[in-house]
């Protein structure tokens, strides 16, 4: 078993036992904010009592920096992934959805922050940064304040485009694969090879577009150049108990592979009845990472 997988399995083994720490930037100076868009907003947050369960207390900040130093630290994988975070901006989000969202990416972009320097980037299903036409996304955000930003700007409505992000995201990702996978073997890596991406989608609900053929032709692509097991991982996670979402997720993961005979992208995380948290998401992400490095040894010993 290689140094990075004996890392991977420790780090979800910690972060089971509830030791892992996550960040709390929420006194954070708005000088310290980072080259995120300048933005028209309005009044400052204000939390309610309500609000106070999704805190962290500042003192374990510190701890967990100290942590982060060191290649000890349960998410020190993120250091081999570019994090991409899609939020569900639909009408049906408005409330302690939105709110547990807001504050669980606030907490996990210094944390991502701190293994990558490019942060984590931020996609609405509906909301567009007219700054990065190509894409819509919000880039290289870092800070917890970058994020409160952020979401102080959009306000939940409309549909649920989970489809065409997607497509939005993959499409420039996909062709820099196949081109690195088509270069020459003396040339492929003489500049930097195509960093492999994790997608988090957050969403409450069943999406209004086909999020199926996307993900299908994503996989053959990714088949089709032999790229790593671990190129792309696509991983949904439901805030909110509509039990109509949790289906459509679980048949997501448990079918979509099998039913096509193409690599497992997916893997999703229905609602377990806990408020959700950047820890649930960082140990989702872990996850997904480990499934795919296992797929790989079992690949190499003679399986699929």
């Amino acid at each position: 078993m290689s140094g990075f997988m004996r890392s991977l399995r420790k780090g979800i083994k910690r972060a089971e036992k509830g030791k892992s720490k996550i960040y709390d930037w929420a006194n954070q100076p708005a000088s310290s904010q980072d080259q995120s868009p300048h933005l028209d907003l309005p009044p400052a947050y204000s939390p309610t009592e309500r609000d106070q369960q999704y805190s962290v207390r500042s003192h374990e900040t510190i701890e967990y920096a100290q942590e982060c130093a060191a290649d000890t630290s349960p998410y020190a994988f993120l250091r081999d992934f570019d994090t991409i975070l899609v939020v569900d901006d639909s009408g049906s989000m408005i409330g302690s959805r939105w709110h547990e969202t807001r504050e669980t990416i606030a907490a996990i972009a210094p944390i991502c922050a701190e293994f990558d320097d490019d942060g984590v980037d931020v996609y609405f299903l509906n909301e567009n940064n007219w700054a990065e036409p190509a894409t819509g996304g919000f880039l290289r955000i870092k800070t917890s304040a970058a994020v409160n930003e952020l979401f102080d700007r959009v306000h939940p409505s409309g549909r649920t485009p989970v489809g065409a992000r997607l497509y939005d995201i993959l499409k420039p990702y996909l062709k820099r694969v196949e081109d690195m996978s088509k270069a020459a073997p003396s040339s492929r890596f003489s500049g930097s090879p195509v960093k492999p991406i994790n997608i988090i989608v957050i969403t409450d609900g069943i999406p209004t577009d086909d999020v199926e053929t996307v993900v299908v032709n994503a996989a053959r692509r990714l088949d089709k150049c032999d790229a790593k097991p671990w190129q792309v991982g696509i991983q949904f996670v439901q805030v909110g108990d509509d039990p109509s979402a949790k289906k459509w997720l679980q048949s997501l993961d448990d079918i979509l592979h099998k039913r096509y005979d193409i690599r497992d992208i997916v893997d999703t995380a229905p609602w377990s009845g806990a408020a959700l948290t950047s820890n649930t998401i960082l140990k989702i992400m872990l996850g997904g990472v480990d499934k795919r490095y296992d797929r790989q040894a079992v690949s190499k010993a003679g399986g699929r």
